[in-house]
């Protein structure tokens, strides 16, 4: 198993954004890390995700999400800091991931892990995402998260 990189920004004293990397991005790995948002708001997730990225990978300039997992309204825009950054929605996006642009060109494809799985469900997805080795995609890890009753339909 190779290196990670746990990230918390605090929002708030007693909140962070949840997101694991690989230390060392490459180019030839399937995922470069996970993200654990604690809603589907978008929106107001994607601030403390830029805030937690901008030292590990620069300025992201563009983000890309599926439109389906996301709740309404689906801005062109959202603020960061002073920073704007662009969104994109898109049904053709795989469901699970969020593709990240920086403002030197570089992507960045995060798994999405869904804000009501269980911690330790949630610890080991991110850890196998974050893992230049582990070379399952999205819809596999996924399919190992534990969610908790209340957010099934």
């Amino acid at each position: 198993m190779t290196e990670t990189t746990m990230t918390r920004v605090p929002q708030t004293p007693d909140q962070g954004v949840r997101l694991r990397l690989d230390p060392k991005p490459s180019r030839t790995t399937v995922l470069d890390g996970a993200w654990w948002p604690r809603s589907t708001d978008a929106v107001a997730e994607l601030p403390a995700l830029l805030e937690g990225l901008h030292d590990l990978r620069g300025e992201i300039t563009h983000v890309l999400f599926n439109t389906t997992e996301w709740n309404q309204p689906h801005p062109r825009r959202a603020a960061s800091g002073r920073r704007v950054v662009r969104l994109g929605w898109f049904t053709s996006q795989p469901p699970g991931l969020v593709t990240l642009i920086s403002g030197s060109g570089d992507r960045f494809d995060l798994l999405v892990v869904p804000p009501a799985t269980t911690p330790a469900s949630a610890e080991r997805v991110m850890a196998a995402a974050a893992d230049a080795a582990d070379k399952r995609r999205t819809p596999e890890l996924l399919g190992t998260a534990d969610i908790t009753s209340e957010s099934r339909p």
